[in-house]
């Protein structure tokens, strides 16, 4: 039996923790992807640093809601989830504290179960970079868009259950 889970990842817009300005999320139940959804944040500083690497600027997140108005519905698909997945899970834990720290709100009590350990112990992949294990397993892949790589990480939990290599232990 596939344990319900929700996989995640963030972008963010410089280095602080608290700089989420995207979030994907994708809910697993009885082994399928049930529901999926991503939302642009406003981070709460301007400077974006990292469109480089994701492509959101300013403009696209200037008029979306801060992270404690994006809260309800994370924590919606978060309800249920025996563990949350993410490709370096240390990352985006510390992100979805530091923005529920900033937001007043309580952060997750589910474990986080990272998909860059369960590919290393699955498949003894080096490197795992996300792209790397994607190319692995066939799974499509826009990097660094937050609902493909939380798709990505969804599937990877999948596969690796599916082949009885589950090894789900915290990150």
């Amino acid at each position: 039996m596939t344990p319900d889970f929700v996989a995640i990842d963030f972008e963010t817009a410089d280095q602080g923790a608290d700089s989420a300005c995207a979030v994907g999320l994708v809910k697993v139940e009885g082994g399928r992807i049930v529901r999926s959804e991503s939302h642009l944040i406003r981070p709460p500083r301007r400077t974006i640093l990292f469109t480089y690497i994701h492509g959101i600027e300013w403009r696209h997140v200037a008029d979306k809601p801060v992270f404690k108005d994006v809260w309800p519905r994370v924590a919606e698909m978060l309800s249920g989830a025996r563990f949350i997945a993410a490709h370096n899970a240390p990352f985006d834990r510390g992100v979805l504290s530091a923005c529920c720290a900033a937001a007043g709100v309580r952060a997750p009590s589910q474990p986080f179960v990272c998909t860059v350990r369960l590919a290393r112990k699955a498949w003894n992949l080096r490197p795992t970079k996300l792209p790397n294990v994607c190319e692995h397993l066939g799974i499509a892949l826009n990097h660094h868009e937050a609902l493909s790589d939380a798709t990505a990480c969804a599937k990877i939990v999948l596969a690796a259950l599916a082949e009885g290599k589950g090894g789900l232990t915290e990150a």
